[in-house]
């Protein structure tokens, strides 16, 4: 049966296939031959002659039917899980005649979905037609497609052909983020960075002194830092440079992405351990980012990366057990996601820590402040914990 099927489908991508009515027609042309040949019947010659010119245009017309059919894909815009994933294919006919009754395949990846099909009735010569549909993304990731294939039978329905393209895709679906109205692990990062962020403001706003250097006028500087005595004296323009207050108050979200996470046990909670880490760190990097804190997010593939869609692109194609490019963890205060208790006691000073250790660790060893996450609990309640200290480690409380 595999065999068969492996040849149907070499037969419809590469020639024809007869159809159910492709081989009745063809079954009834030999049996009016055989009749014919054995009673010298004219009738039967005609009828059996007829027939086999028939398959014979039936066979030739499909494959002249998808000619002059080219394939085009629309960008897709990224989503987060739970969301639609927006699909948009256009077909357009070169051609001077109707191309009709053409079934269209999206190759999707399986983890995605089927693949979708649809039905197109005409395509009018030298005209375009758009296929958009929509398909629900449970699970976050890059994934990437590449073959549509156009099938049909027409005009007569006695032999179908399939033709593929090359049309790649590329689908981006972000993780979810928790709507966090706080975050106890953090609120205390961010009073001290609030800091930072205030004089900031004042060094960006201000227009007088604070002054570290002067250099050339660059395109896009403001106009309100020209500093005209001193142009004057060059002959062209030049800008100050302020003198930027920070302190040592930022954040670093560390997910420990190089460690192959294991799931978690038991019924409850279906969520992976790693994927529950993954929607952490984007809840708690936009979290902190609402706060005004300095944050960036580091893994082993990619190490620090700062910026919304950076930040969220890099959690949609992270991977538990990842191959490790990153330079060594930041000599500075970390936010560790990991499944691993040992080296929490480690961490730098004024570092937090998120453990999914399940029920192996009941309170982990260290000095600094952290949640034990729950594996068959919902995590946004978690992220909302009081930390409280506890002995031999520190762990969220209600």
């Amino acid at each position: 049966m595999n065999t068969a099927k492996r040849i149907a489908n070499w037969l419809e991508t590469h020639w024809v296939t007869p159809a159910y009515s492709g081989w009745l027609l063809g079954s009834l042309s030999l049996f009016f031959f055989v009749s014919a040949t054995n009673t010298l019947a004219g009738w039967l010659y005609v009828m059996s002659g007829i027939s086999f010119a028939l398959l014979a245009i039936a066979a030739i017309l499909p494959e002249r039917m998808l000619r002059g059919i080219q394939i085009q894909r629309l960008p897709i815009a990224p989503v987060s899980v739970g969301d639609q994933l927006t699909v948009a294919l256009t077909l357009e006919n070169f051609t001077n005649h109707p191309k009709t009754l053409i079934q269209v395949h999206d190759f999707l990846p399986f983890v995605l979905a089927p693949p979708i099909v649809t039905a197109i009735e005409t395509i009018a010569p030298r005209s375009t037609y758009t296929w958009r549909y929509q398909q629900t993304v449970q699970r976050r990731g890059i994934y990437r497609w590449h073959t549509v294939s156009l099938r049909t039978a027409a005009p007569l329905g006695l032999f179908w052909c399939r033709r593929s393209q090359k049309v790649p895709a590329i689908a981006v679906v972000y993780p979810t983020v928790l709507p966090l109205t706080q975050c106890p692990l953090i609120d205390d990062i961010g009073r001290g960075a609030s800091w930072q962020f205030n004089h900031d403001r004042r060094a960006q706003a201000t227009s007088e002194g604070l002054t570290r250097s002067l250099r050339p006028y660059r395109w896009g500087d403001p106009i309100r830092l020209v500093h005209w005595r001193t142009s004057a004296r060059y002959g062209e323009l030049r800008v100050r440079e302020l003198e930027t207050l920070t302190s040592d108050q930022a954040l670093i979200i560390c997910l420990d992405s190089a460690m192959p996470w294991q799931p978690f046990s038991g019924k409850g909670n279906s969520a992976e351990p790693f994927e529950q880490a993954v929607v952490a760190a984007a809840s708690l990097y936009f979290y902190a980012t609402h706060r005004n804190l300095s944050v960036k997010l580091w893994t082993a593939g990619t190490g620090l990366i700062q910026g919304s869609q950076a930040v969220l692109e890099t959690l949609a194609a992270v991977q538990a057990g990842e191959a490790v490019y990153a330079e060594t963890l930041p000599d500075a205060p970390l936010l560790w996601l990991t499944q691993n208790p040992v080296g929490l006691s480690t961490l730098p000073i004024g570092s937090r820590w998120l453990l999914w250790a399940g029920e192996a660790v009941e309170s982990p060893v260290s000095t600094s402040p952290g949640i034990l996450v729950q594996p068959h609990q919902p995590l946004q309640p978690q992220l909302q914990k009081v930390v409280e200290k506890r002995l031999g480690g520190e762990r969220g409380e209600a």
